[in-house]
């Protein structure tokens, strides 16, 4: 991380000084542009802490961590917000409940509920977030997480990763042959249904075979 860090810092300092010695306008756009790409990444880089302050933070969890992996969300205009169930976490003190926010993710970490410790992290979120808008609250059983979205603009989807699910399995059933598409959802509903919903997908199955072998199925002159 330090390495990475410092080579960043190392570009700026350059870029800088190439900018005192540029002189045609095309050059010096390129520069800035470079510029401001590079102070951006520097500022969304986590500050890294003291090794003694991580030490007696991680010696202070205690107990056992629990990866928390429910949650609901819905959105607003302006925010997107992530509820995560958590009984007895109004008890805590406020400083147990911490949300580290970038520009593309977020952490949660609650430290010492019912001698447990909790986090959850959210990599890859779909939209870029305003770090500074972004909050966390804590309500009754429950950690309510601001997201401030950048643009005002509707997420079809938390993250990068839930949204290539989705496109995937979209792409498997929008086949250019309809019949091809039809059997990929009959292929899913029987996968995922139970004995009954089987039974019935292999009745039909069955019963349109015979049909066909039969000469039963019209046919268009």
């Amino acid at each position: 991380f330090f390495f990475f860090f410092n080579q960043l810092q190392k570009d700026l300092e350059e870029v800088k000084e190439l900018l005192t010695k540029a002189t045609r306008k095309r050059v010096r756009d390129v520069l800035v542009a470079e510029k401001h790409k590079l102070e951006l990444e520097i500022k969304n880089q986590p500050l890294p802490k003291p090794k003694d302050v991580a030490e007696e933070e991680k010696s202070s969890l205690g107990g056992y961590t629990v990866k928390i992996n429910n949650y609901g969300w819905d959105q607003s205009d302006k925010f997107v917000k992530i509820y995560i169930s958590l009984n007895g976490v109004q008890k805590l003190p406020a400083e147990n409940v911490q949300v580290n926010f970038t520009e593309r993710s977020f952490d949660l970490l609650v430290k010492n509920l019912n001698g447990k410790n909790y986090t959850m992290t959210f990599n890859n979120l779909l939209k870029p977030i305003s770090v500074e808008g972004s909050s966390r609250k804590i309500k009754t059983d429950m950690v309510l997480v601001m997201c401030k979205k950048k643009r005002e603009e509707k997420w079809d989807c938390l993250t990068q990763v839930e949204k290539e699910s989705k496109e995937k399995e979209k792409a498997a059933y929008d086949t250019a042959d309809p019949s091809e598409g039809l059997m990929n959802i009959l292929k899913k509903m029987y996968a995922e249904g139970d004995d009954e919903m089987k039974r019935t997908i292999n009745k039909a199955w069955v019963e349109s075979r015979e049909k066909q072998y039969k000469g039963d199925i019209p046919m268009d002159i």
